[in-house]
């Protein structure tokens, strides 16, 4: 499976977040979005990752972008983390993966010279139309919001 690129429509995806609420693309319909896939949460790069979201949530509001972050964690394993950490956003339990493979964001990974099948950490920037306008394959987990912020 191969990850989407900007220009491509995001898929329209539906997945429980960690208060057990749907959350659908069709809920942000007209306005940006940035949907960040993670392997686990409450792991270093993980949480780095979205602490720095969180960190600077206002400054992603601020330049129009709402932020949701993805992992095939369970809801109480995303309730734990968003809760001990504070985000302000929902974390969604894609525990069957559909929406991390629609994204393209599983696949081949190598840990100590093994290779096995994982999520890909990888950030999606969506447009009020629906429309992938940025991929970041290479993600500074302390530094992710800074990354986004720096090209808008």
């Amino acid at each position: 499976m191969s990850i989407l690129k900007p220009g491509d429509p995001a898929p329209n995806f539906s997945g429980t977040d960690q208060n057990g609420n749907t959350v659908t693309l069709n809920d942000f319909k007209g306005e940006k979005l940035v949907v960040y896939f993670y392997p686990k949460a409450n792991t270093p790069g993980c949480t780095a990752e979205s602490c720095s979201l969180s960190d600077n949530y206002e400054a992603l509001l601020n330049q129009g972008y709402k932020v949701i972050g993805v992992s095939a964690d369970t809801v109480k394993a995303q309730k734990n983390f968003s809760d001990k950490y504070g985000f302000p956003f929902p974390l969604l339990a894609d525990t069957e993966k559909h929406i991390i493979k629609a994204f393209g964001a599983w696949g081949e990974k190598k840990m100590y010279g093994k290779a096995y099948e994982g999520i890909m950490r990888y950030t999606f920037l969506i447009d009020e139309n629906g429309i992938i306008t940025r991929v970041f394959e290479k993600v500074d987990t302390k530094n992710h919001a800074q990354q986004i912020i720096g090209i808008l």
